[in-house]
Order: structure tokens, then C-alpha cells, then sequence
């Protein structure tokens, strides 16, 4: 088993717990001197070398210089912060990070504006600190621009390509061509400007937060080089159609003020990095079958995401 070779570079006689399988694998790892640890056993073929490494470099600066909370990364016996390990049934070596168990419960879709408006300002000091951050030498991370989404030059995007959704047929076919080349045109003329571009965590969904007596931040495998408004549709995922979230995104720009500016003609585009993030997930869900989540939702949220994309069109095209 990959955790329990990847567990004894750390030195520990512990058991792992699958906790979820995404797109990594994530234990609950049990067992003295392991308790609450995770470990996170990487997907292959998606980073490029240096890329876990430069993720946990960001994370370790918004602890210690922003005052955002992110889990401690837990070194092997040999020092190392990220392990290789071989795969035990001769698959490809895997990667393996260890990271400290954070409490807190993700926050409940029966009282989002309460916890938005906490998470705008948390969002807003990420930012902040991206803008500042100095990286460092050898940092690299991967984009979530338009050719990330939607594929350039006859390659798909990062997720696949939403075409190949269930559900998509030519009626479907239609509405969200016309999204694309909406979404594609409006974020040509919004710019990647370093005011309105940079580094971003890119999945502040809800499963990726804890909340205690404040907010936490975990995962940033995703996390890359892309707008600022993206985390807030990120962190709309999968209910973006709920009625109450025009009032969740007031929250969450009443807390991202308190902390940092946000221009009217960048509030302005909301609703863009909304429908952005969402024909991404209708992409990720026709090229992630096996995951529970993505066989849960299948074609109605294809269905949800044509009549999102028909009210959207309406007013910015």
C-alpha cells in the first residue's frame, strides 16, 4: 500500500484511513506519535517538477506572514517535506506530503452568508499577500487563464472538455458554445493585469475550508496562477444555482472590503468567474466518472449549468 510505504519514511507504525479520493488521496493517518496528521498521496502526471514544493512554500508564507490558517507541512525522518515513494503493485513512484490535522467542520449551505462574508476577508489577505510575496527561486505553478479552461490549439482544457459532459447534447451544445465565447470575449477585455491577476489558491469550495473561531484553509493543490475573482467562484462550486447566492456574494464582498479594495468594475464581472468555474466543473465532471461526487451530479448539472449560462447571457452579452 502507497501510504504505508510513504508512513514509514516518517518513521511511524501508524494505520491510514482513506479519508476521500479526488484527485489525490487523502488518510487520516492513526497511530502513536501520528495523531492528527494527514497524508496526501498525489495523483501522477499532473504537476511538473517543483510544483509541490512551490505550493507548499506559499503555504507556509500565508501562515507565518498573512496570519491565514493552512496546516503544517510535517517533515520525514530524512528532513524532507515532500516523499517519493514506489507504488508497492509496481505502478510509478508516487509523491506524498504529510500535513497536520486541522480542526473545524466545513461551512453549512443553511447559513452561507454568515460564513462568507468571514471568508471575503480571508480571501482578501491571500490576495494581498500574493501581490507582495517575493517567490521563491525556482517557484512554479500552473495558470487557470482561458486556454486552461477551455484548451488551446486543438488540446483540451486542464479538466477535459465540457462537450464530452453527460448531458450535452445539441441543444446544450448551443448554450454553452455561446457561454464560451461570452466568457472568453469578457475576460479579454477584463485583462490579466497584476491588479487583477496572480497567484490564487483556485478551489475555495467548501470541502477546502474549516471553520472554528475563525477560518481555515487547506488544500491548495490547485492552487496557480489566475484572476482574483476566480477564488470566489471556486468557492461558489456546486451551488451557484441556490437563490440565496446573490446574497452570499454581497457577503462576500463586504468582508473582502473590510480588508482590501475591490473596484466597482471588478465586482462588476462576478458572475463571469461564477459561470468560469462552473463550465470548468461541467468539464472536470465528464472526465471524472468514477468520482462519487462527479457520478452524484452528472447530467442535471449539466442542465443546471445551461439554464445558469441562459441567465447569464442575458444580461452580458
Amino acid at each position: 500500500m502507497i501510504a504505508e510505504a510513504a508512513l514509514a519514511r516518517y518513521g511511524l507504525t501508524a494505520s491510514a484511513e482513506l479519508l476521500n479520493v479526488s484527485e489525490n488521496e487523502t488518510y487520516l493517518v492513526h497511530g502513536p506519535g501520528a495523531s492528527q496528521t494527514v497524508l496526501r498521496v498525489h495523483r501522477l502526471d499532473y504537476h511538473p517538477p517543483g510544483a509541490i514544493p512551490s505550493e507548499l512554500a506559499w503555504l507556509d508564507a500565508l501562515r507565518t506572514e498573512a496570519g491565514v490558517r493552512t496546516p503544517r507541512v510535517i517533515p520525514a525522518a530524512d528532513g524532507s517535506r515532500v516523499v517519493t515513494v514506489p507504488d508497492p503493485s509496481g505502478g510509478p513512484d508516487r509523491d506524498c506530503v504529510l500535513f497536520e490535522f486541522l480542526p473545524g467542520r466545513e461551512p453549512r449551505e443553511d447559513d452561507l452568508v454568515t460564513d462568507f462574508e468571514p471568508l471575503g476577508a480571508l480571501t482578501a489577505r491571500m490576495h494581498r499577500h500574493a501581490r507582495a510575496w517575493t517567490r521563491p527561486p525556482g517557484f512554479v505553478r500552473f495558470h487557470w487563464d482561458t486556454p486552461a479552461a477551455f484548451g488551446a490549439d486543438g488540446a483540451p482544457g486542464r479538466w477535459g472538455d465540457w462537450r464530452l459532459a453527460p448531458g450535452v447534447g445539441p441543444a446544450e451544445r448551443s448554450v454553452l458554445e455561446r457561454l464560451e465565447t461570452t466568457l472568453r470575449e469578457r475576460l479579454r477585455r477584463y485583462g490579466s493585469g497584476p491588479e487583477r491577476y496572480g497567484l490564487i489558491h483556485a478551489d475555495l469550495r467548501l470541502a477546502n475550508l474549516l471553520v472554528d473561531d475563525g477560518v481555515s484553509v487547506i488544500d491548495f493543490d490547485d492552487c496557480g496562477f489566475g484572476w482574483y475573482l476566480y477564488d470566489l467562484g471556486a468557492a461558489l462550486s456546486f451551488f451557484e444555482h441556490l437563490p440565496e447566492v446573490p446574497e452570499v456574494i454581497d457577503a462576500w464582498v463586504r468582508g473582502y472590503r473590510s480588508v482590501a479594495d475591490l473596484p466597482a468594475a471588478d465586482e462588476a464581472e462576478i458572475w463571469t468567474f461564477v459561470l468560469f468555474r462552473r463550465l470548468l466543473l461541467t468539464a472536470w465532471i465528464g472526465s471524472h466518472p468514477a468520482v462519487d461526487i462527479a457520478a452524484s451530479l452528472g447530467a442535471g448539472y449539466t442542465a443546471g449549468s445551461c439554464a445558469l449560462a441562459e441567465q447569464y447571457l442575458s444580461t452580458h452579452t
